[in-house]
């Protein structure tokens, strides 16, 4: 956390716009701040930043909590994962707000690991994180931390093998407690996706979990921005048949885009 506490002549001359980009920025860096800092830092009244807080955690920068606000789950600086998490943020969460609006009340719910998969759970609407709305199950330790901070979830963790570059837990104890559930969708991700080989990921256990929830699911949804069209991972998780939608990003290629859609799957371009 900063140990800034007086107030700098660049903080105390702020816009508000400007320093709610400043605060998301500390937020981002250290991982959580309090009121009291902020009033401190920036010489305003509570009820400024209070109002801050709000509208940074309406535009999805950071999350509030008592006191304070800490960065969003799935946020968190963790090597790989945190570079992963940075590229291309703007599109995984214009493809996040479309895949959160396709689930409905009362759905099971699988999460499978991956940054654009955590931000779709940051991207469900008020009325899914209503106690009991959903059943999320999941291994991805982002997606937990997210469900886990709503009020009452309904919340299944699977345990493993966990896997820091990924932020997941993989292996046999993963896979053996998908094989008893039934859900009405999977969100999958991937670091590849072409006609022939499907959805790919550098990682042959990883593969393996997301193979194993996206069997679970009547309804399989991936979730991928434009750059990983067309590219192919190292190993695969599913077929392209085995995918009912795949959401993606509107700077996809046409051309790509109407081959998915030939082979059956339905594209959505947020």
């Amino acid at each position: 956390m900063s140990t800034t506490a007086d107030p700098g002549a660049d903080d105390l001359v702020l816009s508000a716009r400007e320093r709610r980009e400043r605060i998301a920025r500390l937020v981002e860096e250290d991982q959580r701040t309090s009121v009291a800092e902020l009033t401190a830092r920036f010489g305003v009244t509570d009820a400024s930043i209070r109002r801050d807080l709000t509208i940074l955690e309406d535009a999805g920068r950071l999350r509030r909590i008592h006191g304070g606000a800490v960065a969003r789950g799935g946020q968190l600086k963790n090597g790989v994962y945190s570079t992963k998490l940075r590229a291309r943020r703007e599109q995984k969460i214009r493809i996040a707000i479309v895949a959160a609006r396709l689930v409905r009340p009362g759905e099971i719910v699988i999460f499978d690991s991956g940054t654009t998969v955590a931000q779709v759970a940051a991207e469900m609407p008020p009325a899914l994180r209503a106690a009991h709305a959903i059943t999320a199950v999941t291994h991805s330790l982002p997606v937990i931390e997210e469900i886990g901070s709503w009020d009452g979830p309904h919340l299944v963790c699977l345990g493993g093998l966990y896997m820091p570059d990924y932020r997941a837990f993989v292996g046999p104890q993963a896979i053996a407690s998908l094989r008893d559930l039934t859900a009405d969708v999977t969100f999958v991700g991937c670091d590849g996706l072409t006609i022939e080989n499907g959805l790919t990921t550098p990682h042959v256990l990883v593969a393996e979990v997301g193979a194993a929830a996206a069997a679970r699911a009547r309804r399989v949804i991936a979730v991928a921005d434009s750059s990983k069209l067309g590219r192919q991972g190292f190993t695969p998780i599913v077929a392209l048949g085995d995918v009912d939608v795949l959401i993606t990003d509107a700077e996809a290629d046409p051309e790509l885009v109407a081959e998915i859609r030939a082979a059956g799957v339905e594209v959505l371009l947020a």
